[in-house]
């Protein structure tokens, strides 16, 4: 299994939240911005005032499972930073609505494969 390329450092959140396109969801939110390299990089971020940590914890663990099973499908070049939406009910979020979430994203980003 390969291991995902993520986004770490402050500057670089910065810079995909303030120059991405954004993108929402019923339970994510996405800001996608074009990075002129061959790989997707992606940022997860949840608010401390959402959650317990285990809640944010489980909440990346399954948005990052998510990810890579539509990693494949995705054209590169892109850093992806996945939003909590705060609106949302923390307690209602699971596997598959993460995945609806996301591919309803992905395919408006135009950035699926299949789109082109």
């Amino acid at each position: 299994m390969r291991k995902i390329d993520t986004l770490k450092k402050n500057y670089e959140f910065k810079n995909v939240l303030n120059k991405g396109s954004f993108y929402s969801g019923k339970y994510i939110q996405a800001f996608i911005y074009k990075n002129n390299k061959s790989l997707n990089y992606i940022g997860l971020a949840i608010s401390s005032k959402t959650a317990n940590a285990v809640t944010r914890n489980n909440i990346k663990r399954l948005l990052r499972e998510n990810y890579t099973n539509f990693e494949k499908n995705l054209n590169f070049g892109y850093n992806i930073v996945f939003l909590w939406n705060k609106k949302a009910n923390i307690e209602d979020y699971d596997f598959y609505k993460i995945k609806e979430d996301m591919n309803n994203i992905f395919k408006k980003s135009k950035i699926l494969k299949s789109e082109e």
